[in-house]
């Protein structure tokens, strides 16, 4: 291709889109070029993986996945691997790993909770587990290893003022170790977090008094919903805050967990409203289904051809 033929196409694209924007249309066309990669949070298939890792994630890949978010194994460590080992096996496959959940404090069952089943009919058991109250700078020093961008705290004590102090001194000395390693530090919820305590929304004080640029969120969209939030709402008041999602979908109800797509909430608004979240990565998230797969894939579905997110 010749120069001035390059420079008119290039023109002529610029024109086009310009005009585009001018009319509200531009967002569609650049969506259309460009479509967000979907991505798939690991404990969608706790219990499930440590069985065969690679053989579950080419199985995540072959449906169309690009991108990966881990957690916690049974194995230890990146389901029974080093970071970096884990990386490989994700890259070689065609994916990227984005992110990582670590807690934030000795797990405990919250209040009501029973621990899930697990193929033989009993309760899971889960070995102890690194938190970043007492392990911070080893898991700080783990994810950079991995050379994620991303290291999420999924859960930390909220069920009293003290804890809920705690917990955002925690957070605010670990989003001071990850800023120093490159990495974004970012909070998970759950519904707990919007149930007052004390006349206090605990959400609320992570978000007023961890610092806003070391410490994002990750909003689990329907936990926010079923807390009584809404997710636009969250994005308008703290704009940017919330760079990661959690994407699954909620019975009318809000007792069960859905694949995306087929349950109550209104992800054609929500996405709409992701340039005001900040959001850069999403992750669907099937907390304990009957059939992961099965499920993943109609979540894919629905995200790629009916929202076309």
């Amino acid at each position: 291709m010749n120069y001035n033929r390059r420079k008119f196409l290039q023109s002529t694209g610029t024109l086009v889109l310009g005009s585009m924007a001018l009319s509200g249309k531009a967002g569609s066309i650049l969506n259309f070029i460009a479509p967000h990669p979907v991505g798939l949070q690991l404990f969608t298939f706790f219990g499930v993986i440590d069985d065969d890792v690679k053989g579950t994630l080419t199985k995540i890949a072959a449906i169309g996945y690009k991108e990966i978010e881990s957690a916690f194994s049974k194995k230890g460590g990146y389901y029974g691997m080093k970071p970096k080992e884990f990386k490989a096996l994700v890259n070689d496959l065609g994916m990227s790993w984005k992110s990582h959940h670590v807690i934030g404090a000795p797990f405990k069952m919250p209040k009501g909770y029973k621990m899930p089943v697990g193929a033989d009919g009993k309760p899971m058991v889960i070995p102890p587990m690194m938190n970043l109250r007492d392990n911070m700078q080893q898991l700080v020093d783990e994810a950079a290893e991995g050379g994620i961008p991303y290291l999420v705290c999924a859960n930390a004590p909220t069920g009293t003022l003290d804890e809920i102090k705690s917990t955002v001194e925690t957070l605010n000395k670990t989003g001071e170790a990850t800023k120093k390693v490159g990495i974004q530090f970012c909070y998970h919820n759950h519904d707990m977090e919007f149930h007052e305590v004390e006349s206090k929304v605990p959400y609320h004080l992570l978000l007023s008094e961890t610092d806003p640029n070391n410490v994002k969120m990750e909003l689990d969209l329907a936990w926010a919903v079923k807390g009584g939030q809404d997710p636009v709402e969250l994005f308008k008041q703290h704009p940017g805050r919330f760079p990661l999602w959690h994407v699954k979908d909620l019975d009318a109800s809000h007792n069960e967990i859905l694949p995306v797509g087929s349950g109550t909430i209104d992800f054609k608004r929500i996405f709409e409203n992701s340039s005001t979240a900040g959001m850069k990565h999403f992750f669907v998230e099937h907390d304990m289904p009957k059939d992961a797969y099965t499920s993943i894939e109609s979540s894919y579905k629905y995200l790629t051809q009916t929202l076309k997110a």
